[in-house]
């Protein structure tokens, strides 16, 4: 019970952390507010191709269930359903993931003064590392790319999950949010962890010890980028919560106050 506990609550330590990076337009108004214009522009791109996908879903599920060309209504347009939400499940975390890594390739000097910013109010960061900007650059499209494989079979695994009679479509929508906001977490962290000099794999090691509070952050994170426009109101707020994760992973100090430039122990 102490155990569920305890999990339980890092798991809202996480979601806290997304919250407080909503107090940072509160210390960057400005900062956040540019923070939004690249997210506006990738979002535009990528509502285009969703909104063609939802156009061309029925074609799609017809395509995938050539099999049921036979059947007797309902049965036909059931399964046809299943299918058309087996497809925008899959889609849906693909798209969330694609759109966030897009977003801060386009966006890197911003979102990496609001990563900053935070620091800043924190205390700093301890042996900081500039890499420059194009170095950076090049990291945040590899790393992208690495980790945009393994979404990809993911979101292949969830379609073809998404079929199962009955409970297929809830538990892909389950396991999209977990694994979505996994990504997520990984991908946001990157520039935080990036100003310290860590790798990709050294992110993931990190991150993976305190798995309940990069969830917390990750899968509501998700959950509002699905919100229409919710992406484009929540990706600074989402870069600021996630120095506020990379620093706890690191056991740096979160909080703000004399102690703020010192390790924890927690």
């Amino acid at each position: 019970m102490a155990r569920t506990r305890g999990t339980i609550t890092q798991f809202f330590t996480g979601v806290g952390y997304l919250f407080r990076g909503f107090g940072t337009w509160r210390t960057a108004p400005g900062l956040m507010l540019l923070g939004m214009v690249p997210a506006l522009i990738v979002g535009a791109l990528f509502l285009a191709g969703f909104i063609a996908l939802g156009l061309n879903i029925d074609t799609l599920a017809r395509s995938v269930t050539p099999f049921a060309t036979d059947w007797d209504e309902p049965l036909r347009s059931i399964i046809r359903v299943v299918a058309s939400l087996a497809f925008i499940g899959a889609a849906v975390l693909i798209v969330v993931f694609t759109f966030t890594t897009i977003t801060l390739i386009v966006g890197q000097p911003f979102y990496e003064r609001i990563s900053k910013h935070v620091d800043q109010q924190l205390g700093g960061v301890p042996d900081a590392v500039d890499s420059g900007f194009w170095r950076a650059l090049g990291d945040g499209i590899v790393d992208g790319l690495r980790m945009l494989i393994p979404t990809v079979f993911i979101g292949a695994a969830l379609l073809v999950l998404g079929f199962i009679p009955l409970v297929g479509t809830a538990l892909a929508a389950v396991l999209g949010a977990l694994v979505g906001g996994w990504y997520l977490a990984i991908e946001l962290t990157g520039t935080p962890f990036d100003a310290r000099g860590r790798s990709l794999r050294e992110r993931r090691a990190l991150l993976r010890a305190r798995r309940p509070t990069t969830l917390g952050f990750g899968v509501v994170t998700y959950l509002l980028f699905l919100v229409p426009l919710g992406a484009v109101l929540v990706m600074p707020a989402a870069v600021a919560g996630a120095a506020l994760l990379a620093r706890s992973a690191l056991g740096e100090s979160t909080r703000s106050g004399p102690t703020s430039a010192t390790r924890t122990t927690s």
